[in-house]
C-alpha cells in the first residue's frame, strides 16, 4: 500500500468510494473541487492503481477538519484507516496545523476506537448533524504537538 496526493485521476474511484460507503455522498464534481482549493488536502491509499482508501480535509489558519475518510469493504481490517488519518495527521503538522477535528456518528464504535487510539478526544457533540439514519456527530479533536 501506497499514501500519496489525491488527483484528478483518483476522483472517478474515490466517488465511487464515496457512494459505496455513505447514505449522502460527494459527488465527483464536489471532490473535484476540492483539489482546486488551496485550503484542501486529500490524501489516496493505492494497491497498485486501485484506490482502497481515501481521507481529506481543510485546513483555515492553524486549524484543520477532517472531512471525509472511508476504506473500500473488501480492504477493511487491513490499517488502511489509521495508515490514513496517521498520514494526514503528519502532513498538516508539517504545515504548521496544531489541531485537527471531526466528526464521527455517535454510533461508530469502530471508527471511535480508532480516533481514541490516535489521540483524538471528544470535545463536544452535534445533535442530529447526521441523516439517513438521523443520528448525533461526536466532535473529535487532536492537538498536534509542536516541536
Amino acid at each position: 500500500m501506497t499514501i500519496v496526493d489525491m488527483t484528478a485521476a483518483h476522483v472517478p474511484q474515490v466517488a465511487a468510494l464515496e457512494a459505496l460507503c455513505f447514505a449522502d455522498p460527494w459527488s465527483e464534481k464536489s471532490i473535484t473541487s476540492e483539489l482546486e482549493n488551496p485550503l484542501s488536502l486529500w490524501l489516496v491509499a493505492l494497491e497498485g492503481d486501485v484506490v482502497t482508501g481515501y481521507i481529506g480535509s481543510q485546513t483555515v489558519l492553524d486549524e484543520s477538519d477532517m472531512m471525509n475518510v472511508a476504506v473500500h469493504p473488501d480492504f477493511r481490517r487491513r490499517g488502511i484507516a489509521e495508515a490514513l488519518v496517521m498520514a494526514l495527521s503528519d502532513r498538516l503538522k508539517e504545515k504548521g496545523s496544531v489541531k485537527l477535528t471531526l466528526e464521527v456518528r455517535a454510533s461508530n464504535e469502530p471508527a471511535k476506537a480508532l480516533y481514541e487510539k490516535l489521540g483524538f478526544v471528544q470535545v463536544g457533540r452535534r445533535r442530529n448533524y447526521y441523516r439517513n439514519p438521523k443520528e448525533d456527530a461526536l466532535i473529535l479533536q487532536k492537538i498536534h504537538e509542536i516541536p
